[in-house]
């Protein structure tokens, strides 16, 4: 079975954030492969949305050996047993969270579909706190 490397973000900003990210990061390592490496939890204003609510941010290196889609459909999987109640892709906008977890970045691969672009451009070149986060990042 091939294996690939991808880049995630985590996010949460309801709730116990720390604890939100840590079972996300939990249910990663059991449900989509090991973790290679992975950065401290940041704290970050909400972007493109207001809320009162700040952001606890966090990001990982996994090995995994699911393509793309399969990728995407466990991490949303994965925000819908935590609690999601609604996806960005889905209302069409941004809203608090219990977890939030994009790919960024998939062995250096390019692609893009109706629900997935990779990479995902605005977490590397328009979002601050994400760029300091994938600093500390190797892929």
């Amino acid at each position: 079975m091939s294996q690939y490397t991808a880049i995630l973000l985590l996010g949460s900003n309801i709730g116990d954030r720390k604890k939100n990210i840590l079972t996300a990061l939990d249910f990663l390592e059991k449900r989509v492969g090991e973790v290679l490496q992975k950065t401290e939890i940041s704290e970050t204003a909400p972007v493109e949305f207001c809320s009162s609510n700040n952001f606890f941010n966090f990001a990982l290196l996994i090995n995994t050996s699911f393509s793309p889609v399969q990728l995407l459909k466990a991490v949303k999987d994965i925000e819908k047993d935590m609690g999601r109640k609604a996806d960005t892709s889905e209302i069409g906008y941004f809203t608090d969270r219990i977890i939030d977890i994009d790919i960024v970045k998939y062995s250096g691969l390019f692609f893009k579909c109706r629900k997935l672009q990779i990479p995902h451009l605005k977490h590397l070149t328009e979002r601050e706190f994400s760029r300091k986060l994938l600093e500390n990042l190797e892929n």
